[in-house]
């Protein structure tokens, strides 16, 4: 295989874990969903339930799109149907990860939402009641008599607000963390796309130079280094899924912004061509 082919595998192949992502995250808040929304999960409270699925299933499809306009078409082929069709397909992408971010928002405001649960100071009085413990971001075990005394030592616990989920202090402060920098790292990922738009768009029009180029290097530096950031933390926390997603998508727009600059370069080559036969 040549280089090329090489890489080309590598970078599909990068994108086929992206897209297996959606199923891990919809497996893990799936099992989630059965402790928070106890009662049923009604089509309002999907987002709140399923924010990771569905933004990353939109993301995956926007990834698509861009790999599509910076790499695989062609000038020819952007008529001004596929145009839409892209454009179209974008904008629906982009309303899912808007409201992924709302999700996201939704679910930090539901871990401020906890309030201390009184004249309860061991789990194992919870053991016959249907109760279940927060052990990590999204996932709850049920509190039973056999493993009420391996979840915490603690006098002073935490009731979710409307299901009979607890946590202990400490695990309420991590939990809360961990839901900022979702909002953080879904907020962050917005603006790099932002960014991104403007690069395509500007080099669509071969203005990707100068002073537009320096500020958009800029603030991609700031902006995958924050990212760099929200994975090693989730790494520290050992949420290998999140980690893992977070390292996958840093590398999958590496390969994009791999192909905007490939694109320039031709965009360059042409336009000195072009020059040379005037000459």
């Amino acid at each position: 295989m040549t280089h090329s082919k090489v890489y080309q595998f590598f970078k599909y192949g990068v994108y086929a874990l992206l897209a297996f992502n959606v199923y891990l995250f919809f497996s893990e808040e799936w099992a989630a969903s059965a402790h928070r929304f106890a009662n049923g999960l009604e089509f309002s409270q999907i987002i709140e339930g399923f924010a990771a699925t569905i933004d990353t299933a939109a993301w995956v499809v926007l990834l698509l799109m861009f790999e599509l306009e910076t790499h695989v078409l062609e000038d020819h082929h952007f008529t001004k149907r596929v145009t839409i069709a892209l454009h179209s397909l974008r904008a629906v992408c982009y309303a899912f990860i808007v409201y992924s971010f709302y999700g996201y928002l939704s679910k930090l405001l539901f871990q401020y939402g906890v309030v201390a649960l009184p004249d309860v100071i061991n789990l194992c009085a919870l053991a016959t009641d249907h109760w279940s413990y927060a052990i990590d971001f999204d996932e709850y075990a049920n509190i039973t008599a056999s493993n009420c005394g391996s979840f915490s030592d603690s006098s002073v616990f935490y009731q979710f607000p409307g299901i009979n989920a607890i946590v202990d202090a400490t695990g309420k402060t991590e939990l809360l963390r961990l839901a900022w920098v979702d909002v953080i790292n879904s907020a962050v990922w917005l603006l790099v796309v932002v960014v991104l738009e403007i690069d395509v768009r500007l080099q669509d029009r071969n203005l990707l130079t100068g002073m537009a180029l320096r500020l958009s290097t800029l603030s991609k530096y700031v902006l995958y280094a924050t990212l760099f950031l929200a994975a090693v933390y989730w790494w520290i926390k050992g949420d290998f899924v999140d980690f893992w997603d977070a390292f996958l998508w840093l590398v999958a727009f590496i390969f994009i912004e791999m192909n905007v600059f490939e694109w320039q370069k031709e965009s360059l080559r042409q336009a000195a061509e072009a020059n040379a036969e005037t000459l």
